[in-house]
């Protein structure tokens, strides 16, 4: 029994001293937190721009139609346009804007497109010198002036390419020069006949665009333009007739002229919070969020001292009992052996 209760407490004595030694032991730092990733802020684009372009333009009008102006003589009625053409043009322009946002900025433009020659011939069998087949041969230079108010909408950006749509509206100053008509008859004579002045007009102008936009910079992109141009009808100055006094007066009218645009353009965005400056030239460096705030560490108070174990006095046992040693016995006694019975007496 005394040495269970030995063992009993020589285990509590280590347990306490273990947990003695825990408690001074060193707490562990505090779990560290992973850092955030950093977010780059989108900075604000909004601003002023400017704009250059050039291109060209694939031109064409839907018919040529005459306006007689000397009633004395009658048109044929079998005139028709057998063929007719518009040559390319060259476009350069530019323009002032402001980006809105990240997705609609606006500008107006101007532009002007280089001279490119047209042709029209007519043909007709009645009223024919010679009974055949009579032609005429119109042809000139066609120029233009637009001015457009555009819309774009950015469609998003990848990889630094930003495609949009846009749509604009505006006018456009056509003129025509040097227009004449030649008329070949089928008896071999010929007529000429052309407008002293040159002639412009203002027509009603709309257009269509897609494109691309490539970011240099934040200040910098360069643009890939697809644009459809309707230019209005634009009309020519009178032709007069040169050789002969019965040849009908007429201006010309280029129905619905259109062009389909390819053009390569620049933009140069001023920075919006310091208006129009020196532009720079390389991108800026992106905005991080700032870090978030940690709560400090607890304070964690100091241990408990504990006070030293006791020192046990060790068992006193007592000696074991000395035993005596067992009694020596006497040996057993000897017994006589029986005595012979008696005899009996005869």
């Amino acid at each position: 029994m005394v040495r269970v209760k030995t063992l009993i407490a020589a285990a509590a004595a280590a347990l306490v001293g273990a947990a003695a030694h825990a408690a001074h032991m060193p707490m562990p730092p505090p779990p560290q937190m992973p850092m955030p990733i950093p977010m780059v802020i989108e900075q604000p684009i909004g601003g002023w721009y400017l704009r250059g372009d050039i291109g060209v333009g694939i031109q064409t009008f839907s018919s040529f139609n005459f306006t007689q102006t000397n009633s004395a003589f009658v048109w044929p009625s079998s005139w028709t346009i057998v063929q007719q053409d518009l040559q390319d043009t060259t476009i350069f322009g530019g323009g002032v804007g402001y980006q809105f946002n990240n997705w609609l900025r606006m500008d107006v433009t101007g532009e002007y497109r280089t001279k490119a020659m047209f042709k029209a011939t007519g043909s007709y069998t009645n009223n024919c010198a010679g009974g055949g087949i009579c032609f005429d041969i119109n042809q000139g230079n066609y120029s233009a002036a637009v001015f457009m108010a555009n819309v774009y909408f950015d469609l998003g950006t990848w990889w630094c390419l930003t495609p949009y749509i846009g749509f604009g509206l505006g006018g456009a100053y056509n003129t025509i020069t040097s227009i004449q008509d030649t008329g070949i008859n089928s008896s071999g004579t010929n007529g000429f006949g052309y407008a002293a002045t040159n002639n412009s007009s203002l027509s009603f102008a709309w257009n269509a665009q897609l494109g691309l936009t490539y970011n240099v910079n934040n200040n910098f992109k360069v643009d890939f333009n697809f644009r459809y141009l309707n230019l209005g009808s634009p009309q020519s100055a009178i032709v007069e007739c040169q050789n002969t006094t019965t040849c009908p007066s007429a201006f010309y009218t280029f129905k619905d002229t259109s062009s389909l645009d390819f053009r390569i353009g620049f933009r140069w965005l001023f920075q919006s919070e310091g208006g129009v400056g020196v532009m720079s030239m390389l991108a800026p460096q992106p905005v991080f969020a700032p870090q978030p705030v940690y709560a400090p560490q607890p304070a964690y108070a100091p241990q408990p001292a504990y006070a030293p174990q006791p020192l046990y006095a060790p068992q006193q046992y007592a000696p074991a009992p000395q035993y005596v040693p067992a009694p020596q016995y006497a040996p057993a006694p000897q017994y006589a052996p029986p005595l012979p019975p008696l005899q009996s007496r005869g």
